[in-house]
């Protein structure tokens, strides 16, 4: 009954009144601090990595052991990486992880597939890369994955393939370099893009440095060249699948928000996209990426390493294997 709600108030005086009053004051202002603390927007922490789990071995304490190339990589283990991610997409800044997983294994160049039985004396050892991303956007998820396979020889990446699925829907682009150039196949449940076909002059793919920095960074050209970008980038920002110039350049000791000491960089400028790629990996091998940004006019994509183990994930995929999850700090 308003009425007699209305009388209540007019009739409650005295100290009670004034306590009460006192008491809603100091209730609104409290909101009204919490409302502002959780609008501001969230830091990138620095880079510090969390070892939860004292039996998997982290690269660094991997690397002590095994310091050679071929040692590290071929010990039946794949290096997995988890980082905080905080993707730009639709204006905003949206939190999520990304893992990089790193392992060699035989390729057969001709088929451009993994080798898993017979012989074949054409076969090369590629350092593989699965690097995958998720992240929401208000109520859904974006999945996001891009596997290159680099030779460990240190020679141009032979294989891009990439998905980026969400509720929309979902396209997949692969690139496969021959040598008449890169042969591309693009899916897309968008109109404009549909199914594509296409070859490509022979340059160097963006998906493919970060395997490079891992193999040898100092083997990577600088200087201005062409580079096909990211294949999640061209598709979720809808550019043409082709070489764009770049501007790359390698620099030591550079200190960064993203990580707590002093790195190497590697740097990729595409001044027609106004977009930049930047890396931040250890100078000493096994070069463990720390941390990489992407900006794109005043929009900032971060990741910074958060865990790290040296696995055979491959064996663990029972449900009494969740702690490998945990060890990894997996949140999704």
């Amino acid at each position: 009954m308003p009425g007699a709600a209305s009388a209540a108030c007019v009739c409650a005086t005295g100290p009670y009144a004034l306590f009460m009053t006192r008491l809603l004051i100091v209730s609104v202002v409290a909101a009204l601090v919490l409302g502002c603390q959780d609008k501001q927007p969230a830091s990138t922490p620095a880079s510090g990595l969390v070892q939860t789990d004292s039996s998997l071995p982290t690269p660094e304490q991997f690397s002590a052991q095994f310091s050679s190339f071929d040692s590290y990589w071929h010990q039946s283990k794949a290096e997995l990486t988890r980082y905080t991610l905080r993707q730009a997409r639709y204006g905003e800044t949206h939190d999520g992880e990304a893992v990089l997983i790193f392992v060699t294994e035989d390729f057969m160049p001709t088929l451009q597939v993994k080798q898993e039985q017979g012989e074949s004396e054409n076969a090369v050892s590629v350092l593989k890369l699965n690097a995958h991303r998720r992240f929401y956007t208000g109520i859904y998820p974006y999945n996001v994955m891009t596997s290159s396979f680099t030779p460990a020889s240190g020679t141009p990446t032979l294989k891009l393939s990439s998905t980026v699925q969400e509720w929309c829907g979902q396209v997949y682009s692969q690139i496969n370099r021959r040598p008449d150039g890169l042969h591309t196949l693009m899916h897309s449940y968008f109109q404009n893009e549909a199914d594509q076909k296409t070859v490509l002059p022979d340059a160097a793919l963006e998906d493919g440095l970060w395997a490079r920095i891992r193999i040898d960074p100092s083997s990577i050209e600088v200087g201005s060249r062409e580079i096909v970008p990211a294949l999640d980038y061209i598709r979720m920002r809808h550019k043409a699948l082709r070489p764009y110039p770049a501007a790359v350049t390698r620099t030591e000791g550079v200190s960064t928000d993203l990580v707590d000491h002093p790195v190497s960089v590697l740097r990729v400028d595409y001044p027609a996209l106004g977009r930049a790629l930047a890396i931040y990996y250890e100078p000493a091998f096994p070069h463990i990426i720390q941390a990489w940004e992407e900006t794109e006019g005043p929009f900032r994509t971060t990741a910074v390493r958060t865990h790290a183990i040296m696995d055979d994930y491959w064996s663990h995929n029972s449900a009494n294997d969740a702690s490998y999850r945990e060890a990894l700090g997996l949140e999704y």
